[in-house]
């Protein structure tokens, strides 16, 4: 069921362009105010110009970011965006966070957000689906490129689907690299980008990419998401295909993707995962 639109907006804004391109398309949907908790070294500082109020915080900090929304009187927030990998090794967490992640027998994306969104909730905070306001941004089935994938390329592309929908069930990532029938990386913790350059070292050009969602996963926080900066990746590394699944994969700036991928001979493709 669609939530509802509501008045004000809490934006949690990661780094990357979705935060961005979140915070206008609520704008063109009624949304009046939009108060964005930003992280410092992160977060696009042209977030500012999108939202009515941004507080910029510490990355770690969670007294921050729920003292924040506290005092907009935030209800409903949405999470947008990435954080750097490597960051969250480097932080201090203050107490709030250190108690959070002290109850967690297991820490991965699932169950750190899982525990962020509980601390939300208990300050009064609703977090929506992180695709509310980006539908129109949800992969489609089929081909979306004018090249469509070639017999060999789509051989890898149903294996890359069969091993991720795996790996991502094991929370070891959502993004798999085949080529020639070889399985080249398997995404962990160094994210898409990073996956895509391991692969390509080993493999060379004409690497089929293929990005998935875990089965149980929690439409709040962590959808898999693919924008321009990956597709110029792929066509520095000479990838042959990218393939991603259908209706729980987010393409950023889909006009300027598909127009980046065929001019570099990139097919992509909507897959849909049973």
């Amino acid at each position: 069921m669609q939530p509802s639109i509501p008045t004000h907006l809490g934006l949690i804004a990661g780094n990357g362009a979705y935060p961005l391109l979140l915070a206008e398309s609520a704008r063109k949907q009624g949304v009046e105010c939009i108060t964005a908790v930003a992280f410092r070294k992160e977060t696009d500082p042209a977030i500012e110009k999108l939202c009515d109020t941004v507080v910029w915080v510490t990355l770690g900090k969670l007294t921050e970011i729920l003292d924040a929304l506290s005092a907009a009187n935030v209800t409903q927030a949405v999470m947008a965006g990435q954080l750097t990998p490597t960051a969250l090794f480097r932080v201090r967490p203050d107490a709030a966070a250190l108690a959070l992640l002290a109850k967690l027998p297991e820490r991965n994306a699932q169950t750190i957000f899982s525990a962020a969104c509980d601390a939300l909730n208990e300050i009064g905070v609703d977090l929506l689906p992180a695709h509310v306001f980006m539908e129109s941004s949800m992969t489609p089935v089929g081909d979306l490129t004018s090249r469509r994938p070639s017999d060999r390329e789509q051989l890898d592309i149903d294996l890359g689907t069969r091993v991720a929908r795996t790996t991502s069930n094991l929370d070891i990532g959502q993004t798999v690299v085949i080529k020639e029938g070889s399985i080249l990386a398997v995404e962990a913790f160094e994210g898409t980008d990073a996956t895509i350059k391991r692969a390509a070292d080993l493999g060379g050009s004409g690497i089929v990419v293929v990005k998935v969602s875990k089965r149980s996963h929690d439409m709040r926080f962590d959808i898999p998401v693919v924008g321009t900066r990956t597709i110029k990746l792929l066509k520095k590394v000479q990838a042959g295909a990218l393939a991603l699944e259908s209706g729980r994969t987010i393409l950023l700036e889909r006009d300027v993707v598909l127009e980046l991928a065929d001019k570099a001979n990139i097919a992509i493709v909507g897959v849909n995962i049973e």
